[in-house]
């Protein structure tokens, strides 16, 4: 791995953005800081797309952990990093008020500010992609079969049964009308019943790349339950993260390339993860958690404070 020389003063703007979040969290834990986020078992051990796909099925695998998404959504599948974004405030809502019904807030400008996001039109303004982002991931069908020792299943699960999106107010009804997701239960279970601690603060710093939050969230799942050193083949890793690589000796290497350089940067948010390349896969040695697995017991009451994620 490259060796950073923080005190130079010549990084990257994104390798200094992650290093000054990893110096946050080394200062303040995420509980304390208000920082702490959520995501489902399910789709820590699995992901979304990271591009744009033409079939309106996807499929991804992690060893004996099968991931189907489909959708009847003429604008296909969700995919980039606004779907992920999406998918842990509605984990982190659910682990702190145990309410199936979320408020999106009163109109959509503020929820763009509670996501960092720009109230902005047009074809590829901000308002544009989170709609985009919204209705394709709300309307999308997951199947998840693990098929090891504990097998398990979700069967043809909808993540909301509805979404009321904004519509035009009168000024004397400005804030008294919200706009709401009304999970499925079943997906609301799942949140509840399998939730996964991370910080929000490294979600932020790693924004950038899909393919970053997919490993770091990922990393410190996998890490949770690490009992020995692991070596996990890179054809197998392909098969869980490399969306868009084609299946050739060509595209495992660039999957390899792409991986290792995204791990880098996880690595500067979560240098307590030992992980180490080898011709054969990436290997895993036991190492703790990025947030301890205790907090997920008892979620402070205290709302989150409010963080820029875009």
């Amino acid at each position: 791995m490259e060796v950073y020389d923080y005190q130079a003063g010549q990084l990257p703007d994104r390798v200094r953005n992650l290093i000054e979040a990893h110096l946050a969290i080394e200062t303040e834990d995420a509980k304390s800081a208000g920082t702490l986020g959520f995501m489902t078992r399910s789709l820590a051990i699995a992901t979304l797309p990271h591009r744009r796909v033409k079939d309106f099925r996807f499929v991804r695998k992690n060893g004996d952990f099968t991931l189907t998404m489909m959708t009847a959504h003429p604008e296909g599948l969700p995919y980039g990093t606004l779907p992920r974004l999406l998918l842990t405030w509605v984990c982190t809502e659910v682990a702190q008020h145990r309410e199936r019904e979320l408020s999106l807030g009163p109109n959509l400008a503020s929820y763009l500010a509670e996501l960092g996001l720009h109230n902005t039109g047009g074809k590829r303004g901000d308002i544009t992609r989170l709609k985009h982002a919204m209705t394709t991931l709300f309307s999308s069908v997951i199947t998840c079969h693990y098929e090891g020792a504990n097998k398990w299943a979700l069967q043809n699960v909808l993540l909301a049964d509805g979404v009321n999106w904004w519509t035009p107010q009168n000024p004397e009804e400005a804030g008294e009308w919200q706009s709401r997701v009304f999970l499925s239960e079943r997906f609301f279970n799942e949140c509840v019943e399998h939730k996964l601690p991370f910080d929000m603060r490294a979600i932020r710093a790693l924004r950038q790349s899909p393919l970053a939050l997919d490993i770091y969230v990922w990393l410190t799942h996998r890490m949770s339950y690490l009992s020995k050193r692991t070596t996990i083949p890179w054809i197998s890793l392909s098969g869980q993260f490399g969306a868009g690589y084609a299946v050739t000796d060509q595209g495992l290497r660039d999957f390899k390339r792409a991986f290792l350089r995204e791990l880098k940067h996880v690595l500067i948010i979560y240098p307590a993860a030992r992980v180490s390349d080898s011709p054969n896969g990436l290997v895993l040695y036991p190492s703790p958690t990025h947030v301890s697995a205790s907090v997920s017991v008892a979620v402070s009451s205290t709302p989150p404070k409010q963080l820029s994620l875009l």
